[in-house]
This record gives structure tokens, C-alpha cells and sequence, in this order.
């Protein structure tokens, strides 16, 4: 996995999420914790432990080793609980689809919280299925210390993650644990959801930054399938048929008291995803990268469905060794969705192709303005390409305004600059085509107001486009 993550991490663009991590991070302290009392709250402890990562290196290679350290760690996760409650074949198969996944990779490399969380999930089922397995009278309590403490830290990473103690609560419904399991789990649960009740009340007042995530449909579902299982259809195909294998035919547990692979596996891949999906139906929160944390439940069963079927043949080494080969095959298979994830379009946006314009053309005492506001990221993003230029409607600096992107000028005082400039000064406006002039900006009162005092002074003599953006220059007019 570690390699896979490396491999064409450098795409040489971030992406707009990923620049709000990269801005947000190298602020101080103080100023982080004054932008989660507005915004971002759920990503508030993210920031902070990339604050000290991007302290020591702040580039887009520092940002996204993170997630690449983290999805390596949980692939071993994942192959530790196959061994466990299986045996080491699974493991090995299991860690080595769940790294070869190309929804896993994906976010392996991107400057976000979603591997990390991945991660955390992995190792609160990992000590779920430790603390369960019967142990000495008289410490019930004692193991699911750790348990709670990693479902809280994972939880608050982003809040979605509580939704594994569901998941976890099923497989302890249907392996029929007893009743001191139930207090110890139940405990360890309740101290969890108490740490994250703070985080749940503030981002509940910020709800209206995800207000642009429709109701998901069938086609999401399939989606998120496609996500987990393989994006191909033959992959996809071929993974769920191990996984029916394994359902139908499930292994006995490897040890006395330890929980089956099935009970484990299947609840994590489904119960997050199903009462996601069914509370987004009226609340639309469903997003495939919020259940990354999930996925670990497929390779699982997929290698014990391999497992149950390849089982029947003598040769043990040559079956593992086979399993693995049929692993890296199911890999090179989608070697193209693996590239395609690794260019600079793969995010939809590329922040520095359009900083690289501006950079390319501007000279320093040149105005630039920014439309919509958030294009402001670019600048945030790459400001080495913005230096020396003056931005027209900035009023507060985004971490004194304890902001994203800061809070600009009205447009009174917008006219007033615009009033002032010389008759050569020039004004670059950078654009975010996906946005501008369609009907969620022109109700944008702010921000249409900012383009009707620009087109009053100035008009455009040229446009440079990008993929997401576009850089054009206005001169005043005569």
C-alpha cells in the first residue's frame, strides 16, 4: 500500500479541498481554533495534527504523506483482522485487495481526513474483535478502554465515523456475545458519543457549507458499490460473488469465543452506507468519500470467500500463492482507473494552472480581484504567483476574519478602488467558471454587485481558460 500511495503523488495541482487544508493548517493555533467556531468545525482536529505535519514541510508532498501512512496502516489493520478471525491467507488477501482498491488510492493521496479516519475504523474493529474473545473473570472492562478512546479520536476526525458502533453493535447482536460484553461495549459507546457531542452541536449551526449535496438516488447507490467493490465489472462482479460465497458458507471461528469474519465484515461494509443513505433522504449528507471508513468490510469478505472455495485444494502454499497473484491480477486490471486518479484533472479543478497564469502575465502593482469569493483560494493555495499584486475587495485577511477565503468590501467601497485606478492599471480577475454567472451566483448578491462595478470601469481585453477556471485581464475603460 505504501508503495501504491507514493506512486505519482506529486500531481502538481491541489485541489480546492485540498488547498483549504493547506491554507488553514499553516495558520497558528489560535487562529485555527477561531475558524471552527464559524466553519469547519468537523474538520477541526484534522487541521490541527496537519498544523504540525506542514510545520516541518508545507508542500502538496507533506500534505498528502498522511494519507498515504494511513492507508498503508490500515491495509496491515485489515490484514491483522483477517488473521485473526480466519487465518493468514485471509489476512494476506484481504490486505492486499483492500491496498490495490482504486477508491483507496484515491484518497491515499489526497490532503484530506477520509484515510485517516479509514484507519481509525480499522483499528477500533481490530480491538473490538480483541476485547470481545472471551477473557479472566472479573476485568470486563478494562480492554474496551482503548476501544472507546479510538472510536472517539476516529469520530471526531469527522463525525460520520460514529456510525461504526452500529455496525459494531450488529455483530455483537448476531454473535450472540453475553451480557458482560454488552455493559463493557455500551460503556466504551456512551463514552465515545459524550466526546463527540460537542463537535455535534457546533457543526450542526454550520450545517450550511454541505447544503449543496443533493438527495441521493440509485445512482449514488451504485456508486458507492462500484467504490468498494471495483469500478469494472468484472472486478465488481467477481468480488461479490466471493463475498455471497462467504456469506453462504461461513467459516467457523478460528479460536473459542472470537467473533466470525462474516459478522464482522458484513455489518462494516453495509450499516454505515444504509442509515447514511436512509438519514440523507432527509438531510442530504451522502457522499461516497465519507464512507471510505467501510470499505474495509469487502476485502474481508471477498478473501474468506476465496478462501472457502480455494480451501477444497491440497496445496496450501500453492493456494495462497495463487490467491495473490489473482489479487495483483484484479490490480493491473484497473491500472487505468489507477492512472487516471494520479493526473491533475482527476479532482475536477486544477489550482495551479490557474495560479500559474496569473504569474505568467501579472507584474507586480497589479490589482487582481476574485470571483466568487472562494476563488480566493487559489491565491491562498499558490501565493507566490499573487506577490506583489494588490487584491481589490479583500477588507480582513482569512485568518484575521477567522475565515476560509476573508471578508471583502462592500461594493461602495469596491466602486471607490475601482474609481481610483490609473488609466494603465491593470486588473486581472480570477474566475471559477464553474460557478460565475450561473444562477446560484447571480442570487449572490455580494458577488454579482462585485462583477456589475467591475463592468462599470473596466472592460475585458483578453481571457486566458483552464480546466475550472479562468484568468482574464480588465483595463479601465476610456
Amino acid at each position: 500500500m505504501l508503495g501504491i500511495g507514493l506512486w505519482g503523488l506529486d500531481r502538481g495541482t491541489m485541489w480546492r479541498d485540498e488547498s483549504a487544508t493547506f491554507q488553514v493548517a499553516r495558520r497558528s493555533v489560535p487562529e485555527i481554533w477561531h475558524l471552527l467556531g464559524d466553519i469547519d468545525a468537523v474538520h477541526g482536529l484534522y487541521y490541527l495534527l496537519m498544523h504540525a505535519v506542514l510545520a516541518v514541510r508545507a508542500d502538496e508532498i507533506a500534505l498528502r504523506l498522511p494519507s498515504v501512512a494511513a492507508s498503508a496502516v490500515t491495509a496491515a489493520l485489515v490484514a491483522a483482522i483477517g488473521c485473526r478471525l480466519a487465518r493468514p491467507r485471509v489476512g494476506l488477501w484481504a490486505g492486499l485487495l483492500y491496498a490495490g482498491t482504486p477508491f483507496v488510492s484515491h484518497y491515499a493521496q489526497e490532503g484530506r481526513s477520509y484515510a485517516l479516519v479509514a484507519t481509525g475504523a480499522a483499528l477500533a474493529t481490530w480491538l473490538l474483535v480483541r476485547a470481545a474473545e472471551a477473557g479472566p473473570p472479573g476485568r470486563p472492562y478494562g480492554r474496551w478502554a482503548g476501544y472507546g478512546a479510538v472510536v472517539a479520536v476516529t469520530a471526531l476526525l469527522h463525525e460520520f465515523a460514529i456510525l461504526l458502533l452500529a455496525a459494531h453493535a450488529l455483530t455483537l447482536l448476531v454473535s450472540r456475545v453475553p451480557g458482560r460484553t454488552w455493559r463493557a461495549w455500551g460503556c466504551a459507546a456512551a463514552a465515545a458519543c459524550l466526546a463527540l457531542l460537542p463537535l455535534v452541536v457546533v457543526s450542526r449551526g454550520q450545517s450550511a457549507q454541505v447544503s449543496w449535496i443533493r438527495t441521493p438516488g440509485p445512482a449514488e447507490a451504485e456508486a458507492l458499490l462500484r467504490a468498494f467493490a471495483g469500478p469494472g465489472d468484472l472486478v465488481l462482479t467477481v468480488t461479490l460473488l466471493l463475498a455471497v460465497v462467504a456469506l453462504l458458507a461461513p467459516a467457523p471461528a478460528p479460536r473459542t469465543g472470537a467473533l466470525r469474519l462474516t459478522a464482522v465484515a458484513l455489518p462494516l461494509a453495509l450499516v454505515p452506507p444504509v442509515l447514511l443513505y436512509t438519514a440523507a433522504q432527509y438531510q442530504p449528507l451522502f457522499l461516497d468519500r465519507y464512507l471510505l471508513f467501510c470499505l474495509a468490510g469487502v476485502p474481508l469478505l471477498a478473501a474468506a470467500g476465496a478462501d472457502r472455495l480455494l480451501g477444497l485444494l491440497p496445496w496450501r502454499h500453492a493456494v495462497t500463492a495463487a490467491g495473490a497473484v489473482a489479487v495483483a491480477a484484479a490490480f493491473v486490471w484497473q491500472l487505468p482507473v489507477q492512472d487516471r486518479a494520479r493526473l491533475p484533472t482527476s479532482r475536477g479543478d486544477e489550482l495551479a494552472r490557474v495560479a500559474g497564469v496569473v504569474g505568467r502575465v501579472a507584474r507586480p502593482g497589479d490589482a487582481v480581484l476574485f470571483l466568487p469569493l472562494h476563488e480566493r483560494r487559489t491565491a491562498l493555495a499558490y501565493p507566490g504567483d499573487f506577490a506583489g499584486l494588490r487584491d481589490l475587495t479583500l477588507k480582513r485577511s482569512p485568518a484575521a476574519s477567522g475565515t476560509l477565503f476573508g471578508q471583502e468590501v462592500s461594493a461602495g467601497e469596491l466602486r471607490a478602488r475601482l474609481a481610483g485606478l490609473g488609466p494603465h492599471e491593470r486588473v486581472w480577475v480570477v474566475r471559477d467558471t464553474q460557478t460565475t454567472g450561473t444562477r446560484w451566483f447571480r442570487a449572490q448578491r455580494a458577488e454579482y454587485a462585485k462583477t456589475t462595478e467591475l463592468e462599470r470601469f473596466c472592460r475585458e481585453a483578453s481571457t486566458t481558460y483552464v480546466r475550472g477556471g479562468a484568468v482574464s485581464l480588465c483595463v479601465r475603460r476610456e
